[in-house]
């Protein structure tokens, strides 16, 4: 049994609002078929195929004010209320007090310490590498708690090897943003099957992507829009290439964000939890906030 967790910075359940929302308009057949044709919205609710459970997911974890990046990260990582440990939701990159409790203990570390293997499939570009190196910017959350188990981030050597992807699945942006053109390009659907076939060499496997949270608080409408689609694309290729029986794909957030494009805040809208795998029912079951995914991780795993 073995785990592959998608994250998407910024995206929570909204208003059926085509004019903010680009999910009342994308074209997600693949989204949608699990949850029974339904769109991601505030009124979407619990939802289960044969193969999916969905599940609307409170991140405010009961503490005012807008939830953040930074703690809402390492709530999912850790099971722990993080915004009331540290008295506020905080973000965007963990503060002092949050990387201490990320440090003390994460599902990537719990993961290790029972002997089993862990990895964060990004891959970054080597001016991200230097930055960190330097102290010129700070590690997600996320990418703490991969550090904090002892994995360096990956970079060019594994996104050439097909060990790891870009944050944007595709590898496209590295090409059009960052010339470099000597690195892979995959369609979604490859991205989302290598997604899968990289996962099998793990028994947790996570993936970030952040492009979501940067559209959310800039726009526009119609990036928001192409952003799902393509992840979409990257779904159907993730749910034709995994087995059902292998364990759980979980796909998840930190905040609400894109589902409000021309708010540039953070919204307090619960976040979907998609959950794809014969274990499906026994992950849902009493499940409601960011906290509940490593007891319910650790349990599948037997850590």
């Amino acid at each position: 049994m073995h785990i592959l967790m998608l994250f998407l910075d910024g995206i929570g359940l909204g208003d059926s609002n085509p004019e903010t929302n680009p999910f009342v308009t994308a074209h997600m057949p693949t989204l949608m078929g699990l949850t029974n044709g339904k769109r991601w919205l505030r009124d979407t609710g619990q939802q289960e195929t044969a193969r999916s459970r969905f599940i609307p997911t409170d991140a405010n974890l009961g503490i005012p004010g807008r939830p953040q990046s930074g703690t809402g990260q390492a709530a999912i990582l850790t099971g722990l209320n993080v915004p009331q440990i540290i008295g506020e939701h905080y973000g965007p990159k963990p503060n002092l007090q949050t990387r201490e409790i990320i440090a003390n203990d994460n599902f990537f570390k719990q993961v290790k310490r029972a002997g089993k293997k862990a990895a964060l499939l990004d891959a970054y570009p080597e001016g991200l590498h230097h930055d960190i190196a330097r102290g010129k910017t700070l590690r997600s959350s996320i990418q703490q708690a991969s550090y904090e188990a002892g994995q360096a981030m990956f970079g060019m050597a594994e996104l050439k090897a097909q060990q790891a992807l870009t944050p944007e699945w595709t590898g496209e942006s590295w090409h059009s943003y960052l010339k470099l053109y000597d690195t892979p390009v995959y369609t979604p659907q490859e991205a989302g099957k290598l997604l899968v076939k990289i996962s099998r060499q793990y028994d947790f496997a996570f993936h970030s992507h952040w492009m979501t949270d940067h559209v959310g608080h800039r726009g526009p409408l119609s990036r928001g829009v192409e952003l799902l689609e393509l992840f979409d694309g990257v779904m159907a290729g993730v749910a034709e290439e995994w087995d059902d029986d292998e364990g759980l794909v979980i796909v998840t957030s930190d905040h609400g964000n894109m589902e409000e494009i021309g708010n540039r805040n953070h919204t307090e809208n619960k976040v979907p939890t998609l959950v794809i795998g014969s274990a499906k029912s026994a992950f849902a079951d009493g499940f409601h906030d960011l906290t509940g995914y490593v007891p319910r991780m650790a349990k599948l795993l037997g850590v």
